[in-house]
């Protein structure tokens, strides 16, 4: 009998927390998931940087639960509050089925949402599908706060890395996502990514084929911490695809941290997106402000994200 990467479930240490629970018998820790692969929504989604949704959508499937507890979060319905989400829970070769019917859909890709502390199920579950006819690119799009010597065991599985890099600074990862140390452990996850899959590539349709792309969230009251993750960045390669959001607004638990209980302002985002461009980030995207009310997404809804006639 093969080998499967989830039996490394027996002693999890699949993410950095290395809670070394046995998920196969039904055990959780920090992220609160079992072995089983529980999801919280699969579909073609628009919402996503042009190069991945394109035109006919990114076929996103949303993992439940997280390995981070950030107050902010704006799916915090599916990451924190199970009870609020529509979860199912399927074995590798049903999540397999899924990925070959959003192919079949036409999706551009399929890509994973959440996936550091589900990566050995979605390793199998990818396995399984292109053993059945997947050939659309893979998308890992994670927190940031990954395992390297996981990535480094799903090497030739994902094309493209689509992580966040939330934090430079270790003190607002403490106090806004729950984790001690985001800061020491995001620099050796993007390099790795970046070793695999290089800068990102983009065919003639301006679709994203295999690469990096790395998301950074500017916060209100924050900028030296943007401005520590754009420097890293520009640092790491020049030519990186780097995402600016400016999508933040004060969700789920926010309303705690005065500090962070409030929009972005149009000043606080041209401030680093200028910092960006002046530190040669040439490969950048940049949203409006009024991106943070058409990609709130509602997990309540069978169609979680807003079609664009609703905006």
């Amino acid at each position: 009998m093969n080998k499967l990467f989830t039996d490394q479930l027996s002693k999890c240490e699949c993410c950095p927390r290395e809670c070394g629970v046995n998920r196969l018998e039904g055990k959780t820790g920090f992220c609160r998931v079992g072995s089983g692969i529980r999801i919280s929504h699969a579909g073609l989604h628009f919402g996503e940087e042009p190069p991945i949704s394109g035109t006919r959508g990114s076929g996103t499937i949303f993992f439940s639960g997280c390995n981070l507890r950030c107050v902010f979060c704006q799916n915090y319905q599916i990451s924190q509050e199970f009870k609020h989400c529509r979860d199912s829970t399927l074995t590798p070769d049903e999540l397999a089925s899924e990925m070959l019917q959003l192919q079949d859909e036409g999706a551009h890709n399929i890509n994973f949402v959440s996936p550091s502390h589900m990566v050995f199920q979605m390793a199998d579950a990818i396995l399984a599908a292109k053993e059945k006819g997947l050939v659309v690119p893979v998308v890992y799009n994670s927190n940031g706060y990954d395992s390297v010597e996981a990535l480094q065991q799903i090497r030739a599985l994902v094309d493209i890395y689509l992580p966040d890099l939330k934090y430079m600074e270790n003190r607002p990862g403490k106090r806004f996502s729950a984790v001690d140390d985001y800061a020491d452990i995001v620099p050796g996850v993007l390099r790795e990514m970046l070793d695999q899959a290089g800068n990102l590539e983009i065919d003639s349709s301006g679709i994203a084929m295999r690469g990096l792309l790395v998301r950074h969230l500017v916060m209100p009251g924050l900028l030296e911490n943007s401005r520590k993750c754009l420097s890293f960045l520009a640092d790491l390669s020049p030519d990186i695809h780097v995402s600016i959001m400016s999508q933040y607004s004060p969700q789920y638990k926010a309303c705690n941290f005065p500090e962070i209980n409030r929009p972005l302002t149009e000043e606080e985002y041209d401030e680093i997106t200028a910092y960006a461009l002046g530190l040669g980030l040439e490969n950048a995207f940049i949203q409006g402000l009024k991106s943070r009310d058409y990609y709130l997404p509602d997990f309540d809804r069978e169609r979680p994200f807003k079609a664009k006639s609703e905006s």
